[in-house]
């Protein structure tokens, strides 16, 4: 269904389940553009926009308890602001900001109208079961490379939480505030040449070492040529982004998995995964690369949405280590 589109009047109204504040510096007067779409089938906006929250503190990203899941991204019209709700079967997109036609252009993409779960064959009981639970599960598609790339880089070697961290810090102080009425101290990632400028200590007081600094200082230089990956296939496109060092097939799968909605991009030289997926179909906790990939191969084309179905089923084995992601070891 074609989307519509209406200028709306500015809200400044509280939103339920958060508290809104327009910052300092931006306009409250700021034009809302609506789009409604409905999806084919089932669709479970927390499943589907999930991977694209980076911790609880993400500043680009926020779900409240009424339901709405909001965004802010640097688009290539410019920073918007996104919040989506589903309400009887209908999607409804608000945006604001330069990038707001551009976020509604692209929100069925987002919500994953490219993805095609029906391809996906379960040959295992537990994967069976867990997409019977799931159905609302697809792959989401941003179109848009270093708002996935960087943050995955910062990922690198590292656990979790100090990545999270380490994002947090350095969009907060060098991204700008989100445009419209947007939840409490929401901002749009910076800008290539901002993250180009920001100096040696200030990486470091994020967490970041020099060798994820510096693959990001040279991502960012190619900024331009590494969003062209949009338009390639998930394979074409990855093999560009490994044309930078440091970015290396960890990385690249992180990425493409939410740029391009890569149903076959399962992630290899993750500290955890193999493990997880040895467990689940074979009861082997100790499982490598070599051993998950050969599980996974009755799934090729569709190993990525396995190991999503894997990681939703709850079937893991107790942890007995930091989560911390091995992040392109052979690249660094």
């Amino acid at each position: 269904m074609a989307g519509r589109f209406a200028p709306r009047p500015p809200r400044t109204a509280p939103v339920r389940g958060g508290r809104v504040a327009v910052p300092a510096g931006v306009p409250r007067q700021v034009p809302e553009r609506v789009r409604t779409w409905v999806p084919e089938g089932p669709l479970d906006l927390g499943l589907v926009l999930g991977p694209l929250r980076r911790g609880p503190g993400d500043p680009t990203f926020r779900a409240l308890p009424d339901g709405s899941v909001w965004r802010a991204s640097l688009t290539p019209a410019g920073p918007g602001t996104l919040r989506v709700t589903r309400r009887a079967g209908e999607v409804r997109g608000q945006a604001w900001g330069p990038g707001a036609d551009w976020l509604l252009d692209h929100l069925p993409d987002m919500l994953g109208a490219a993805d095609d779960p029906s391809a996906f064959v379960p040959r295992h009981t537990l994967l069976a079961r867990t997409r019977h639970r799931r159905p609302g599960l697809r792959l989401t598609r941003t179109g848009l490379v270093l708002e996935s790339l960087i943050p995955s880089v910062l990922e690198q070697k590292v656990t979790t939480g100090e990545a999270y961290r380490a994002w947090r810090l350095l969009v907060r102080k060098y991204g700008e505030p989100a445009p419209g009425p947007v939840p409490e101290r929401m901002s749009v990632m910076p800008a290539p040449r901002t993250w180009a400028l920001i100096p040696s200590w200030e990486w470091h007081r994020a967490g970041v070492d020099d060798k994820r600094a510096s693959t990001i200082l040279r991502a960012v230089r190619v900024a331009a040529r590494l969003e062209e990956a949009v338009g390639m296939d998930p394979a074409a496109a990855r093999a560009r982004l490994e044309l930078v060092p440091g970015i290396g097939p960890w990385t690249s799968a992180e990425t493409v998995q939410r740029t391009h909605g890569a149903p076959d991009a399962v992630t290899v030289g993750d500290l955890h995964l193999p493990g997880i997926v040895g467990w689940a179909l074979a009861g082997d906790r100790y499982a490598d690369d070599s051993v998950m990939l050969e599980l996974l191969e009755p799934y090729a084309g569709q190993r990525h949405r396995a190991a999503r179905l894997i990681l939703l089923s709850g079937r893991v084995p107790e942890r007995r280590a930091p989560r911390m992601p091995h992040g392109d070891i052979g690249r660094l």
